[in-house]
C-alpha cells in the first residue's frame, strides 16, 4: 500500500486514478463496433470525471461521505474470466474488463480507507469505494442481461 505524506497526497493519488479511469473508458469506447456499446463506455468515462470533480471539491475543503445504503454485489466479477484488451472487442469482453477494473478500484479505495487514521479522508475513500461498487454492479447487471441471458 502506498504511503502518503499528507491528505493532499492521498487525494492527488485518487484524482490521478480517476483521470486514468476516464482515459481507459474512452479508449475502450473506441474499440466498440456498435455506437450504443461505445456510448456505454463514454458514459462510464464521464462518471470517472465526476469522481475526479468530487475529489477536487474535497481537496478544496468539501466533504464526501459514504451512503448508509449498502451496494449489492452480484459477484459475477469473481467468476468471469478477464478478457484481453484488443483493437476490436466484443461487448462481452469489454464488460469483463470493466468488471475487473471496477472491482480493483473498489478494493483500492477500501484499502486506502483502512490505511488512514484521518476520519475525513477515510469517509472520502469509503464513499469512492461505494461509487466503484455501484459501477461494478451496473456492469454485472449489463453482463447478466446482455450476455448470460443469451445463453
Amino acid at each position: 500500500m502506498k504511503n502518503f505524506r499528507s491528505v493532499d497526497d492521498a487525494l492527488d493519488f485518487a484524482i490521478s486514478r480517476e483521470e486514468e479511469a476516464n482515459v481507459f473508458y474512452l479508449k475502450l469506447a473506441q474499440r466498440m463496433e456498435k455506437p450504443w456499446m461505445s456510448q456505454v463506455f463514454k458514459e462510464f468515462a464521464e462518471q470517472e470525471l465526476r469522481h475526479k470533480n468530487k475529489l477536487l471539491a474535497v481537496k478544496a475543503g468539501g466533504q464526501l461521505k459514504p451512503s448508509a445504503e449498502k451496494v449489492m454485489d452480484l459477484k459475477l466479477a469473481d467468476y468471469v474470466v478477464k478478457a484481453r484488451i484488443t483493437n476490436k472487442m466484443s461487448y462481452q469482453d469489454a464488460l469483463s474488463v470493466a468488471m475487473q477494473r471496477e472491482k480493483k478500484s473498489f478494493m483500492l479505495y477500501t484499502d486506502l480507507a483502512g490505511s488512514t487514521n484521518n476520519r475525513r479522508l477515510r469517509q472520502t475513500f469509503l464513499a469512492l469505494a461505494q461509487e466503484e461498487a455501484r459501477h461494478k454492479l451496473w456492469v454485472e447487471v449489463q453482463y447478466d442481461e446482455f450476455i448470460l441471458a443469451e445463453d
